[in-house]
């Protein structure tokens, strides 16, 4: 999705806009079906819905729940190619937490979730956190392998999620910063 926002970098961060939620939900949903394909049970995927969610993205953005929680959009050129989504870790203090890190899937090795992720890291040193984790989705190896190459290492903590009556598990990874 293109945004006339005038002069932009080939590639870039940026704070995330309202008028981003639609590429956002837009590039999740493709993000999910491509990773979690197998993963997931098929119902799931299909049910995705790109206006609740862009719904759920743009009220996140306009009413977000504290100062600390943050929104990224991933742009090439005008094109927003991919988001992230920061939000202090419940139960870890000093710790921030990467609820949301996506690119569209085209555009995976192109270097836009490197950025987003020093994204995060840089507002989080700024606000004086220590540390920063985020959640992979059992099997899913290729962000395992994304988050390793950055740095982060599954910590052992495991929790599992309900999708559609079917268990996911999901594991924390974190880094020091």
């Amino acid at each position: 999705m293109s945004h006339s926002h005038g002069p932009t970098a080939d590639v870039s961060v940026r704070p995330g806009l309202a008028d981003d939620a639609r590429a956002w939900a837009a590039i999740q949903v493709s993000a999910w079906r491509d990773s979690y394909a197998t993963l997931w049970p098929a119902g799931a995927l299909d049910a995705l819905d790109v206006p609740s969610i862009e719904a759920t993205w743009r009220s996140a953005l306009v009413s977000p729940p504290t100062a600390k929680h943050r929104l990224f959009t991933a742009c090439a050129g005008p094109v927003v190619v991919g988001f992230a989504a920061l939000a202090p870790a419940p139960e870890e203090e000093g710790t921030g937490e990467i609820v949301a890190l996506e690119v569209t899937p085209a555009r995976r090795s192109d270097g836009h979730g490197s950025r987003l992720l020093a994204a995060c890291a840089d507002v989080l040193r700024q606000t004086n956190a220590s540390a920063v984790r985020t959640w992979v989705v059992a099997g899913d190896d290729a962000r395992a392998g994304f988050l390793e190459s950055a740095g982060l290492a599954p910590t052992g903590l495991v929790r599992t999620i309900d999708v559609l009556g079917t268990e996911i598990r999901e594991e924390a990874w974190r880094a020091a910063l």
